[in-house]
C-alpha cells in the first residue's frame, strides 16, 4: 500500500502549478543553505586576518604541523580541515535524511553550525582553530545534501530547474555579502576583536535567525508515504493542494500516476547495484573534477590575482566585485533552467570554465582579469545549480540523500587536497600552471556527464531512478 500512495504522492506534486505556496518552501529551505556558503566562501576571505593573527606558526597549530610532512602547512591546515570535516560528516551522516526524515536533519544541522563556529570564533590557537573548525565541518556537511534531496522531493518535475535556480541565487546571495564583510571588518579589530572572528561570528548570528523561520516547513510527502507514514503524508500533501488551490482560484488538474517505488529504507549497497553503479562512479569522479575549477578559483581569487600583479589591497576590493557575480549565474538560470537539457547545461559550463581560466592566467590588464573572473563565476554557478540538480534526480527517494552524500563526498576530499595542488603549482608555475590544472580537470568532468550521464529533462523523478 505505501507504495502505490508514494506514486500517488508523486503524482499530485507534479500536477501543481507554479504557487507562491511551494515557492516559499522552496525559499525557506534555501535560506538554510546560505550558511554552507558563507562557511565555505569565507575560508579564503578572511585567510589574511587569521595568518596576522599568529595562528599558523608551528608553534600555535600543535599537532597540525605535523601535517608538513605531507605538504600541508600554515593557512593551508585550516583549508585542509574545513574540507576534511565537510568529508567525514557527509560520509558518516549522509545516511541521516533518509533514516529520520528530511526536516529534522535540516534544522538540526543548522543548531550545529551555530554552536561549532561560534566556538571556533573564539580560539585563540591554531591548534583548537582547526579541531572546531573539522568538527564544525563533520555535523554541517549533511546540510546541502538534505537541501538538495529536499527541493527535488517536493517541487513539481515541470519546475526543478527553476527551483534548483532560485535555490542557488540564494545561497549564492551570501558570498558578495561576506566579501564586502571581509573587506571592511578584516584590516580592523572593532571593540578589540579582530576583524576575521567578526565575520565568523556574523553567520552564526545569521544561523540563528534562519533556524527561527524555517520551522513551519513541512516533511516530504515523498519520503514520508515510502515510510508508511501515509497520514502525515496525506495531511501535508492536502495541506499544500488547498492552499495552492485557494491562491490560485483552479481546480487542480488530475494526477497522472507515475510507477511505484520500492518502500523501506534502502541500503547503503544499493548505490552499487547494476541498476545504480555506474551513475554513482560517475558522479564521483565528476564530483572531484568539478570542485578543483569551482573551489580552485573561488578560494583563491585574491591570491591569483596577486599573482597577476595586482596589490593586497586591490585584490581584496576586485575579489569584491567578481563575489558579486555569483548570485546571478543561478538568476540566470531562471529563463533556461526547464527548458535546456540538465547535462548540456552542466557541460557548457564546464568549457566556459576552462577556457576563463586560461584566459585569466594570461592577461594582465585588471578590467580584463576581473572581466574573466566574473566570467568564470557565472559559468561556475549555472553549473553549479545545474549539477546539484542533476545528481539528486538520478537515484530513488529511499537512497537519495544517502546517495548524493556519496558522490558528493567526492568534492570535498578533492578540494581538500586540490587546495595543496593549487597552492604548490601557484608556486612552481604561477597562475598558468594553475589554469592548465583546472582546464584538464574541467575536460574530465565534461566527459563523465557527456557519455555516461542520462538525460532528465521534464522526466518525472519516478522514471529518471528507474
Amino acid at each position: 500500500m505505501s507504495e502505490i500512495e508514494s506514486a500517488r504522492i508523486a503524482a499530485r506534486l507534479d500536477r501543481l502549478p507554479p504557487s507562491r505556496t511551494v515557492w516559499t518552501i522552496v525559499v525557506l529551505i534555501s535560506l538554510g543553505g546560505v550558511f554552507e556558503f558563507y562557511d565555505l566562501f569565507f575560508t579564503g576571505y578572511v585567510a589574511p586576518g587569521m595568518i596576522k593573527s599568529g595562528l599558523f606558526t608551528a608553534q600555535s597549530l600543535g599537532f597540525f604541523a605535523g601535517l608538513d610532512s605531507i605538504k600541508i602547512a600554515g593557512f593551508g591546515t585550516f583549508v585542509f580541515s574545513t574540507f576534511a570535516g565537510l568529508w567525514f560528516g557527509v560520509v558518516l551522516l549522509g545516511h541521516l535524511p533518509d533514516r529520520f526524515g528530511r526536516r529534522p536533519v535540516f534544522t538540526w544541522s543548522l543548531v550545529w553550525y551555530v554552536a561549532c563556529t561560534a566556538i571556533m570564533a573564539f580560539q585563540q590557537t591554531g591548534e583548537m582553530l582547526n579541531v572546531w573548525r573539522f568538527i564544525a565541518g563533520v555535523g554541517f556537511a549533511v546540510q546541502l545534501v538534505t537541501i538538495d534531496t529536499y527541493i527535488s522531493e517536493l517541487i513539481p518535475g515541470a519546475e526543478r530547474g527553476r527551483a534548483f535556480s532560485v535555490n542557488q541565487f540564494i545561497t549564492f546571495a551570501v558570498v558578495p555579502l561576506v566579501a564586502l564583510l571581509a573587506w571592511l571588518l578584516v584590516p580592523l579589530s572593532p571593540l578589540g576583536i579582530e576583524g576575521w572572528r567578526w565575520v565568523v561570528l556574523i553567520g552564526s548570528v545569521g544561523a540563528v535567525l534562519v533556524w527561527l523561520l524555517v520551522q513551519g516547513i513541512p516533511e516530504s510527502p515523498r519520503w514520508l508515504a515510502l515510510q508508511g507514514r501515509t497520514d502525515e503524508a496525506e495531511a501535508i500533501m492536502a495541506a499544500i493542494e488547498q492552499r495552492v488551490v485557494a491562491e490560485t482560484g483552479k481546480p487542480l488538474p488530475p494526477p497522472a500516476l507515475t510507477h511505484a517505488e520500492e518502500t523501506g529504507r534502502g541500503r547503503f549497497a544499493e548505490i552499487f547495484s547494476p541498476q545504480y553503479r555506474k551513475r554513482t562512479l560517475m558522479l564521483s569522479i565528476f564530483n572531484m573534477a568539478q570542485v578543483i575549477g569551482f573551489y580552485g578559483f573561488a578560494a583563491w581569487v585574491p591570491t591569483l590575482l596577486i599573482a597577476r600583479g595586482i596589490t593586497v589591497t586591490h585584490s581584496l576590493e576586485y575579489s569584491f566585485i567578481i563575489a558579486i557575480a555569483n548570485p546571478l549565474g543561478p538568476l540566470l538560470g531562471v529563463l533556461f533552467a526547464d527548458r535546456i537539457e540538465r547535462k548540456l547545461q552542466i557541460m557548457l559550463g564546464l568549457v566556459l570554465m576552462g577556457l576563463s581560466m586560461l584566459a585569466f592566467a594570461m592577461a594582465n590588464n585588471p578590467v580584463a582579469l576581473v572581466a574573466l573572473g566574473v566570467v568564470f563565476t557565472l559559468a561556475a554557478n549555472v553549473m553549479s545549480f545545474a549539477y546539484h540538480n542533476y545528481q539528486a534526480e538520478l537515484y530513488p527517494t529511499r537512497i537519495r540523500s544517502r546517495a548524493v552524500g556519496f558522490v558528493y563526498s567526492w568534492s570535498r576530499i578533492a578540494a581538500a587536497f586540490a587546495g595543496l595542488a593549487v597552492g604548490y603549482l601557484l608556486h612552481a608555475g604561477g597562475a598558468l600552471a594553475v589554469a592548465m590544472f583546472i582546464a584538464i580537470a574541467m575536460a574530465v568532468g565534461i566527459a563523465m556527464i557527456g557519455i555516461f550521464g542520462p538525460q532528465t529533462k521534464g522526466v518525472a523523478l519516478e522514471e529518471i531512478s528507474r
